[in-house]
């Protein structure tokens, strides 16, 4: 028996589970979805992960709006699994259950001093100067001289909003709060410390280039943290991204020292690895180790050990996912344990009705190509299993008894509030970070027809 009009539950609105409706909606257009976020507002890591001085990619946004506009998907915000609804609920209710709830904790780091105050994951970084409404309003750059460990776009992303002068932000929709602080930071150094060579590190070419491309920052390298062995001039020869990157630090260390008059510096440090931090109430430095690649392109410790004094250090070497109650969880990979979508429990059997999609499904890896294709992979398998499924799912709401979830309405009554506010600032939205005031332009229309 095929389920003809099959309601799917969606848990997560960013671009996996968004795109996952888009795809489902292409191949059985008869059924109906309803997409849960548990924050205010929906597109997940595109509005709060992606840096406010990369506007290309969260015009992502715009193309997600457009299918939120589909009548047949129910968007529900402010919405949290295993606190308002539980998984086994919305399996009993639902002919399908697609989990796309990405990733959003640091990678932990275990090092001696990694919890010392100073000491700060990227992720908790990153969402503040985004504006999410589940973290603090405030944070501490009080640092002169920081460290960043990592050597992917999260990494560049930190040091690039830690080294940029507030006033290049203001056009973007920074939280007023966040650019305030930002322009009072005494900051004047950041060392990013990659543990690769030049040729392994995972930037990005454009990502990388755009570090020296702010007012007053300069980037400086060492010429001789640049040399290539074997292995490196493969990579280089192989791919033409690595040749691109080994460039443009090339001729960033071929500047004239005389010339580097910027009252900003981002310190570009290769081929090492932290070893610990340093300080007793807080950091105040850090121990780094030399590293060098073997015969296999595998970074290995050469014993020489380096310190620089730095009053706060960001890692930004992963993200891992959080658990969803009421789903197994792999706690050492960090994703849901699947077989291509198919959420499997212990024993490695597919539990009925449940899927996974996105980070949660894949670990922290691709990007929006990465996400569709892994979508679809999963949605595939769920039609597979809706034409093989004995009746369909009751026709119970099991979130009647909820009254605060935000729907498309309410979210774009929030959206119309970033667009007003920014309109008054001269630039395209001012985002709003407070939940309650989100939630208050969210349920405004309400309020006004229970007045009336």
């Amino acid at each position: 028996m095929t389920v003809t009009a099959p309601r799917i539950a969606i848990v997560g609105a960013g671009p996996a589970g968004i795109y996952a409706a888009d795809i489902l909606l292409g191949l059985v257009p008869t059924a109906s979805i309803d997409l849960f976020e548990k924050l205010p507002a929906p597109y997940g890591l595109v509005r709060y992960g992606v840096a406010p001085d990369h506007p290309r990619i969260r015009k992502i946004t715009d193309a997600l709006h457009d299918v939120l506009l589909n009548p047949r998907i129910r968007l529900l915000c402010n919405v949290e699994i295993g606190i308002d609804v539980e998984i086994e609920d919305l399996r009993a209710a639902y002919d399908g259950v697609i989990v796309a709830t990405g990733a959003d904790l640091d990678v932990q780091l275990d090092i001696p001093g990694i919890d010392l105050p100073g000491s700060f994951g990227a992720a908790a970084f990153v969402a503040w100067y985004d504006g999410h409404p589940d973290v603090p309003r405030t944070w501490p750059l009080d640092a002169e001289s920081v460290a960043v460990l990592g050597a992917g776009n999260v990494a560049l992303d930190v040091t690039r909003i830690l080294a940029k002068h507030a006033s290049a932000l203001t056009h973007t929709d920074t939280p007023d709060a966040v650019l305030e602080q930002l322009a009072a930071s005494p900051l004047r150094d950041v060392h990013l410390f990659a543990r690769r060579g030049p040729a392994d590190v995972r930037f990005s070419a454009m990502e990388l280039r755009e570090l020296a491309e702010q007012d007053d920052v300069d980037v400086i390298v060492d010429p001789e943290e640049l040399a290539l062995d074997e292995h490196a001039e493969r990579m280089v020869a192989q791919f033409a991204q690595r040749r691109i990157i080994v460039r443009t630090m090339t001729e960033w260390a071929a500047l004239d020292p005389a010339t580097r008059t910027a009252s900003r510096r981002i310190h570009l440090h290769l081929r090492q690895r932290p070893v610990r931090l340093r300080g007793t109430d807080r950091v105040t430095g850090i121990e780094m180790e030399r590293t060098a690649s073997d015969e296999l392109g595998r970074m290995v410790g050469t014993g020489e050990l380096l310190h620089y004094d730095v009053g706060a250090v960001y890692r930004a070497v992963g993200y891992r996912s959080t658990p969803v109650p009421g789903m197994p969880f792999d706690a050492e990979l960090g994703v849901v344990p699947h077989a291509e979508g198919r959420v499997v429990d212990g024993a490695g059997a597919p539990i009925p009705r449940l899927y996974a999609t996105g980070w949660i499904k894949r670990g922290p890896v691709g990007l929006i190509g990465s996400t569709k294709s892994d979508a679809a992979q999963t949605v595939r398998h769920l039609v597979d299993d809706l034409a093989e499924a004995e009746q369909s799912a009751p026709e119970e709401d099991p979130i009647a008894h909820i009254d605060h979830a935000v729907d498309l309405d309410g979210w774009q009554r929030i959206d119309a509030a970033e667009r007003d506010a920014g309109a008054e600032r001269g630039r395209e939205r001012t985002k709003l970070v407070d939940r309650v005031e989100m939630l208050a332009h969210a349920k405004q229309e309400q309020m006004t027809e229970a007045v009336r």
